[in-house]
């Protein structure tokens, strides 16, 4: 079981990481006219705005959530006169929220995708199977919410930090950090892990190419002829 641990939360994190970013540049590199959303809104526009919309909002939260609550040092927050107690609370509240939010989007775009019989017709394998990977990782987080707010010290998201801090500075030990860690959020790190993992491979490759030129583009000068 240490070998296992070891295995899965010690390296397959850098293998993770290095198939994602190779993987990401190599399509662009070789398979342009495959970098796209593939979005079905022509053959049924019903429920896709509101599902996406949740979704996308949900999810680019929980990403934020995630990168800035496991990666800030207690220094940092504790200096800004929060407790790492009342850091858990907030993760949890941000997190239930969030979550939801996501969910109700996910729950939408799944149904219309497998129901649908004409978009279950054009999808491929990857696109349902990504969806299906997503819900069941949105689920288990918010399964882990009960656990965390029982563990109302902070306890876990401690080892959780110092796991993923050990991970990104390439020191040494971070898989022992999270040994003893509970079996939900052990499958919870691990399957997020598998999205980085097939993002190359599906249409989340798309989420490199967010038009934020557009945010601080000038004025459309339009004249008479």
């Amino acid at each position: 079981m240490s070998y296992l641990n070891t295995l899965l939360f010690g390296y397959y994190p850098y293998v993770a990481m290095s198939v994602f970013i190779i993987g990401s540049v190599a399509r662009y590199d070789r398979d342009q006219y495959t970098w796209r959303t593939g979005s079905s809104q022509l053959l049924r526009a019903k429920e896709l705005r509101l599902g996406s919309n949740l979704f996308h909002i949900g999810i680019l939260l929980l990403f934020v959530g995630h990168f800035v609550g496991l990666l800030t040092p207690p220094e940092i927050y504790h200096g800004l006169g929060l407790s790492t107690s009342a850091k858990q609370i907030l993760a949890v509240v941000a997190g239930g929220i969030f979550g939801g939010i996501c969910a109700k989007g996910i729950y939408l775009l799944i149904r219309r995708r497998l129901t649908d019989a004409r978009i279950r017709a054009t999808s491929s394998r990857m696109d349902i199977f990504i969806l299906l990977l997503i819900g069941v990782q949105l689920m288990l987080g918010l399964l882990t919410l009960p656990i965390s707010l029982y563990h109302s010290d902070g306890s876990n998201m401690l080892l959780l930090s110092e796991w993923a801090q050990r991970i990104v500075t390439f020191r040494s030990g971070a898989a022992d950090q999270i040994s003893n860690i509970g079996t939900l959020f052990k499958l919870h790190l691990f399957l997020g892990m598998t999205i980085f993992l097939v993002f190359p491979f599906s249409r989340l490759v798309h989420v490199w190419s967010v038009p934020l030129g557009y945010i601080a583009r000038p004025y459309q000068v339009v004249r008479r002829r």
